[in-house]
């Protein structure tokens, strides 16, 4: 089976899918990944910190085109850990995907839909807080027309600190995944980016992923497992 993953930033995809791409990886299925917008730059402010203003300096600008590279390199590394070795990154605005056509990210997807000939998209929940993963959610969909398309199935995820913090919350999951055996490799996957793990009670550190991951293994009748919701199937 050919999988293909479309989140919004680094470190979407281990949050959501992580355990869900390892378990496919040692199953022999074809992953990739694609990283749609840069991830840091809405903060506005080098040193992973935020600033309350929109404008940013010259200088501002060529110290967080680094920290893109360094967020770039720390992807590839949390991938492979997860056996996915095929990724591939764009550089739409980060936090400020609705302010260009919607119709530039469907093509983007189109035509990684195209080469890659995918059978399965993970992506975004349409009902995150965050935009970009709106975003993301309507291209797929839109991408993934049913006619003269791979795409049989289109899922989504979950990504802590986004799709709880929307209110009044809509992710209502219908299909849950163990990753008891994967739960531990995900955990290091996502602390391979040193500067998006957090502290504890934070949903994007490594105690909360956990408790996270028992939750839906509590819900599921499983030890840990990953939650989603099924968007589209079609069986031929």
């Amino acid at each position: 089976m050919r999988i293909l993953v479309v989140v919004a930033h680094p470190d979407d995809d281990i949050l959501g899918v992580g355990g869900t791409m390892l378990k496919h990886s040692n199953k022999g299925d074809t992953i990739k990944v694609i990283f749609l917008a840069t991830g840091i730059t809405s903060r506005k402010k080098s040193g992973h910190t935020n600033s309350t203003k929109y404008e940013i300096s010259e200088k501002e600008e060529k110290v967080l085109s680094e920290e893109i590279k360094i967020l770039r390199f720390q992807a590839k590394k949390a991938c492979k850990l997860l056996s996915v070795n095929n990724v591939d990154f764009y550089d739409f605005p980060d936090n400020e995907m609705d302010s260009i056509p919607l119709l530039k990210v469907i093509k983007t997807i189109e035509k990684e839909i195209n080469d890659f000939k995918p059978e399965k998209i993970f992506t975004h929940h349409y009902g995150d807080l965050n935009i970009d993963h709106r975003v993301a959610y309507n291209a797929t969909i839109t991408a993934c027309r049913p006619i003269n398309n791979t795409v049989k199935e289109i899922i989504c995820f979950e990504v802590p600190s986004s799709t709880e913090w929307n209110y009044p919350n809509t992710f209502v999951p219908n299909y849950f995944v163990n990753i008891s055996k994967q739960l531990d490799k995900k955990i290091k996957a996502m602390e391979v980016y040193t500067s998006e793990i957090q502290k504890f009670p934070h949903p994007r550190s490594s105690e909360y992923l956990k408790i996270n991951a028992n939750r839906w293994g509590g819900v599921s009748g499983n030890i840990a497992a990953e939650a989603f919701q099924i968007i589209r199937k079609i069986d031929k």
